[in-house]
């Protein structure tokens, strides 16, 4: 018991019980705190219909600021611990100061990302993205407490650390010229609604065509149609052209823009058998009827150079055809009639006539849009042989093989006794 009466009447032997006890009150504290307030909080949280301390605990916001309760006993508590010399009391205060401004630090960023999330919880949200300007508040959060954990450390005040940034601007200007792109980038994206979470952009200089899954603040992610993912630079998307096709989806309508092309050795006028067989179609009915009157009206206004043939305005077999594209598109369910609906005929070249369709889809989607336009031309290439037309296609094998067997036909026959010439 002397001994440890002797002890205790130490010094160093007080102010090392008085650190113990300091280091002990600031644990139990925070273990109190931690299990208590938090259930508290965390019960409360559950119980409310507000949605916003469900997000703010679910990121930790809460774990963060009761992490600074221990850091605050020790910071008010050293001054009571005997025998502390003045110099170590400095510097725990300033490295419990720069650990109460790093944990308010993680605080400030779990709370931003919370309010991101109830964004995104938002229909908006969905739609228009807030992740860059969360992502440049956090790094303004950290820059401001770099700046305050520095001056805890070295004991000196922020603003004379502030001045001193001045003379580096410079320097910081070309380390953040990216963030400060991104940042630009991210203000007109989101200012004039140029880009949201889920449109489909084609952006061939950076190799993307797909669907945007996400907008940060220095990068776009975009999963291209092979499932690949496209990083592309956000200051990128306002330096450079690309496509958004937000509008097609917003229409209602997804363009169709094909053309069949019509071999022109095919093209003829149409007799009167084959007027009369056209005219039981139920979408050219009206068609033959109006065209015929205004056909026969224009010949009689010849007069006698009318009955002549070559100098008669006939129908031909190609405006037949092409009154039945227009008429079909006209009828079909699945075409948007609310917009352009049009049947042309293109310039002629080496490969025909293009008939070319130009009409938009009700359906949007890219499977059942692909099958209304598949739909639409396999019927017309397959009604072609009713109007006495052909496809134009270049030569194959199978054309080259039935032209050679007929020839060799043509020279057998020329051959045999039983023909004429023997």
């Amino acid at each position: 018991m002397a001994t440890l009466q002797h002890l205790l009447d130490m010094p160093w032997m007080r102010t090392l019980l008085g650190v113990l006890a300091l280091l002990a009150l600031a644990w139990l504290a925070g273990q109190l705190v931690r299990r208590i307030l938090l259930r508290v909080v965390s019960s409360v949280t559950r119980r409310t219909a507000w949605q916003w301390d469900d997000a703010l605990f679910k990121r930790r916001t809460f774990l963060w600021l009761a992490r600074m309760v221990p850091m605050l006993i020790v910071k008010y508590g050293i001054k009571a611990v005997p025998g502390v010399p003045a110099g170590v009391e400095s510097v725990v205060s300033g490295i419990v100061l720069s650990l109460i401004a790093l944990f308010a630090v993680m605080a400030a960023n779990a709370a931003l990302s919370a309010l991101e999330d109830l964004y995104v919880a938002t229909p908006r949200g969905r739609e228009r993205s807030i992740k860059g300007y969360v992502q440049l508040g956090k790094i303004l959060v950290w820059m401001v407490g770099a700046i305050i954990i520095i001056a805890c450390l070295i004991g000196s005040s922020p603003l004379s650390l502030l001045a001193g940034l001045g003379a580096i601007s410079a320097v910081l200007l070309l380390i953040f010229k990216d963030t400060i792109l991104s940042v630009v980038a991210s203000v007109q994206l989101g200012s004039n609604d140029m880009l949201r979470v889920g449109d489909w952009i084609s952006m061939p200089d950076d190799g993307a065509d797909g669907f945007v899954i996400d907008v940060a603040l220095h990068t776009v992610k975009v999963q291209n149609w092979d499932k690949t993912v496209s990083t592309i630079p956000t200051w990128h998307l306002i330096s450079q052209s690309y496509r958004n096709w937000r509008g097609m989806y917003e229409s209602g309508g997804r363009r169709i823009c094909r053309a069949i092309n019509i071999d022109v050795t095919s093209v003829r006028f149409l007799a009167g058998d084959e007027i009369d067989h056209l005219r039981q179609f139920r979408l050219l009915g009206d068609y033959f009827a109006r065209k015929q009157k205004e056909v026969g009206e224009w010949n009689e206004a010849l007069g006698e150079q009318g009955k002549l043939a070559v100098n008669q305005r006939r129908l031909s077999n190609l405006g037949s055809l092409r009154a039945y594209m227009q008429a079909y598109i006209d009828a079909h369910p699945q075409i948007n009639h609310d917009m352009l609906c049009a049947v042309r005929q293109l310039e002629p070249g080496a490969a025909g006539i293009p008939l070319q369709i130009y009409c938009y889809t009700s359906v949007t989607d890219f499977v059942p849009h692909e099958n209304v336009q598949s739909d639409i031309f396999d019927h017309l290439l397959a009604i072609l042989p009713e109007f006495g037309l052909r496809l134009y296609q270049q030569p194959t094998g199978y054309d080259m093989q039935a032209g050679l067997a007929h020839v060799g036909d043509r020279q057998a026959e020329s051959r045999s006794p039983s023909s004429p010439g023997q």
